[in-house]
């Protein structure tokens, strides 16, 4: 009888630690990719419980902008009270991550944006907590007629709780953070994403555009790493797989998160596919060992495995030094000029490249409200004339050719702004 009565409980204990560690990996698996959500920076109005942080402390001390903030916030409430049976105007949403010593960086992308675009533009920052008030109080210092194109919400930094700082020391501080904008911004359905040294020479409308050339597959766009397989890195020194024959490049995205999001991506690890927020941990703990470029590595891998998945755009969308430091090699450029220069590997901050930082320094210096054409387009066309003993330099004139057509709008909008 003993016998019995033992060998009962030595099943019920069984059973219970069974259970417990079935619960465990369920738990464990659902909370992996759970994280104490992105906090929105938010200006709070006086008197409220919002949380204490940099932009909030800094209130007081700059009433000018704060004051700028809660008015406007308070005109676009009353102004969406009156709109009575009018279609919401189309937005399009625009993702950055700064971290470190990117905010002017970042503040010169932003304005590129917003000088040319078309449509309304939503911005949403990601930045370092110590970022926060300085990206508010810059952005409340702008001209209303510009203001009025835009509106914006600033994220802190947020990777999943288990492996944050796995993430965020990947290739450059927070750059991953890309990886996660379709689990933490929920409620959007499709966004561009940009690095910090991106310029806009052209409206993201056109950008936003390819959204509607997507097949029912696609769900995101970016452009190839290189043109010429044969000075290519990835496809001379890669040590994993990555998309076609050059690899892509991740500085300008477009992607389809509500897509994103409903996936099963084919992958290496399982003969099943794996939702994007399965996906991501493993991949990094595979290939950790062999990636040279972080974040953009794996999305290589994710894509090589996946090619249906990904829309192709041209090098004129993302124009890098590589297009032109060994002699031109884009040629959507060669036809249509830049659309969108990136200034990757610091060059708007040294003279390596003093063609991509004569673009850079026109833009940030460029006063809101001045004729664009003598205060930016014929200082800038000077200045690249002084470059052409570089490579890059000696295609100055793609550097000009569509921005030129850009700033010709400029006048026309500020007008109507105003």
């Amino acid at each position: 009888m003993r016998r019995y009565i033992r060998a009962l409980l030595l099943c019920t204990v069984f059973a219970v630690l069974s259970g417990l560690y079935v619960y465990s990996k369920v738990f464990y698996s659902d909370v992996s990719v759970r994280w104490n959500g992105a906090r929105r920076a938010f200006i709070p109005q006086r008197g409220t419980g919002a949380r204490r942080g940099s932009a909030v402390r800094a209130g007081p001390q700059k009433p000018h902008w704060y004051n700028r903030y809660i008015m406007r916030q308070s005109s676009q409430m009353e102004g969406a009270g009156n709109r009575v049976q009018s279609s919401p105007e189309p937005t399009m949403h625009l993702a950055v991550v700064a971290c470190g010593e990117r905010l002017e960086e970042t503040l010169t992308m932003i304005k590129s944006a917003v000088l040319f675009s078309i449509k309304r533009l939503y911005l949403h920052v990601f930045a370092e907590d110590q970022l926060h008030a300085s990206f508010v109080e810059a952005l409340e210092s702008w001209p209303d007629f510009l203001r009025l194109r835009f509106n914006y919400t600033v994220y802190s930094i947020s990777f999943p709780s288990e492996n944050a700082g796995e993430w965020k020391r990947l290739f450059k501080p927070c750059a991953s953070q890309r990886l996660f904008l379709p689990l933490i911004l929920k409620d959007i359905d499709s966004i561009v994403y940009v690095d910090s040294d991106i310029l806009f020479l052209q409206p993201v409308d056109g950008l936003w555009d390819f959204l509607s050339r997507f097949n029912p597959s696609q769900l995101a766009a970016m452009s190839p790493e290189h043109e010429e397989p044969r000075i290519a890195w990835y496809s001379r020194f890669a040590r994993h797989p990555f998309y076609g024959r050059t690899g892509i490049n991740s500085g300008v995205m477009l992607m389809n998160m509500t897509r994103m999001r409903s996936t099963f991506f084919k992958n290496d690890m399982t003969p099943v596919g794996l939702r994007w927020e399965e996906l991501l941990m493993p991949l990094l703990q595979k290939y950790k060992l062999n990636i040279t470029w972080g974040d953009q590595d794996l999305l290589n891998i994710i894509f090589h495995h996946n090619p249906e998945f990904l829309l192709e755009f041209p090098c004129k969308w993302n124009y890098r030094p590589d297009h032109c430091i060994y002699g031109s090699n884009c040629a959507s450029a060669e036809e249509d000029g830049i659309y969108i220069l990136h200034g990757n590997r610091g060059v708007y901050h040294d003279y390596k490249q003093p063609a991509f930082r004569g673009v850079y320094d026109a833009i940030k210096q460029y006063s809101f409200g001045s004729d664009p054409v003598t205060s930016l387009l014929d200082p800038l066309k000077e200045e690249l004339l002084k470059t052409t003993h570089t490579y890059c330099g000696k295609s100055h004139t793609l550097f000009t050719k569509r921005l030129a057509l850009s700033l010709a709008n400029i006048n026309r909008k500020t007008t109507h702004g105003r």
